[in-house]
């Protein structure tokens, strides 16, 4: 078994107690089922998911829209639907996708090991504390951007999260006071917005694997609505606390129609911690 699968299996209960329990137990009907999303292209009645990309006044693409992480195989057609809701390949481990893995500071390597070794326990996700927005991208919970000339809001499900994304290119600020979400200004490069962000708190969790951002992080993404129902993300970590290098990942995203975010409010009867005490 490979290292990464290995760690997968070591995660495996830790998803299905949490995870599981927050998509099954939540009542259906909080969605706004079978309301049909206002402007969505059909053909035959079924949401055409390559149709061209929606634009705002001045032409610049529409972020619009509920979102989730995109896992459809190469080949097969995006679905649009609530149903099969996916966490992305990066939820585990965002290096991923990066041949040698996330290029860990050495002080990282044993914390990472040892949140791996014993599932995550200490994980803030686990014990319903806000989670960072690049590990929101993967989490199978729906996000929602609203968007305008000067602002994208991303709402989150899960315990009511929300992120303002500037998009006047505002100036950062020289001394942040560190938060979950960091400070978040944009501007456009053609057709893409780019997002610079700093300010996160010190040991931000962006995986399962328990890999971190710090207050010394600069995150830049680069958003791109493929056409109406895709996004891709590319996301780069410049985090010399953490990470020995800067690195980059690209997740991809899909539109999710005809419904609406779930109330999942985890801190109404989180149990996991004391269970997890008691075995």
């Amino acid at each position: 078994m490979s290292i990464q699968n290995y760690r997968l299996a070591l995660i495996r209960p830790v998803l299905f107690v949490i995870l599981g329990s927050s998509l099954v137990l939540t009542p259906l009907s909080a969605q706004w089922l079978n309301t049909p999303t206002a402007g969505a292209p059909r053909i035959d009645g079924k949401v055409d998911m390559q149709a061209p990309t929606p634009r705002m006044p001045g032409n610049k693409p529409d972020f619009s829209g509920i979102w989730i992480s995109d896992r459809t195989p190469e080949g097969e057609e995006t679905p649009s639907s609530v149903d099969n809701l996916s966490s992305s390949r990066h939820m585990a481990s965002m290096g991923v996708d990066l041949p040698e893995g996330l290029p860990y500071q050495p002080w990282l390597i044993p914390i990472v090991a040892e949140r791996t070794a014993n599932l995550a326990i200490n994980d803030p996700h686990i014990r319903c504390l806000p989670d960072n927005f690049l590990r929101a991208y993967g989490l199978p919970h729906l996000l929602k951007f609203v968007h305008t000339a000067d602002i994208l809001v991303v709402l989150n499900e899960m315990n009511a999260g929300y992120r303002q994304v500037f998009t006047d290119a505002r100036p950062l600020p020289d001394a942040p006071s560190p938060s979950w979400q960091g400070y978040s200004s944009a501007q456009w490069s053609g057709d893409t917005l780019v997002i610079d962000t700093i300010g996160v708190r010190n040991d931000t969790w962006i995986d399962w694997h328990g890999s971190v951002i710090t207050e010394a992080a600069k995150v830049r993404e680069e958003i791109t609505r493929l056409d109406y129902g895709h996004l891709e993300i590319k996301v780069t970590v410049d985090d010399p606390t953490a990470y020995t290098k800067p690195w980059t990942a690209t997740l991809k995203q899909r539109l999710v129609v005809d419904a609406e975010l779930i109330d999942e409010i985890c801190l109404e009867n989180e149990q996991f911690v004391e269970r997890m005490k008691l075995e």
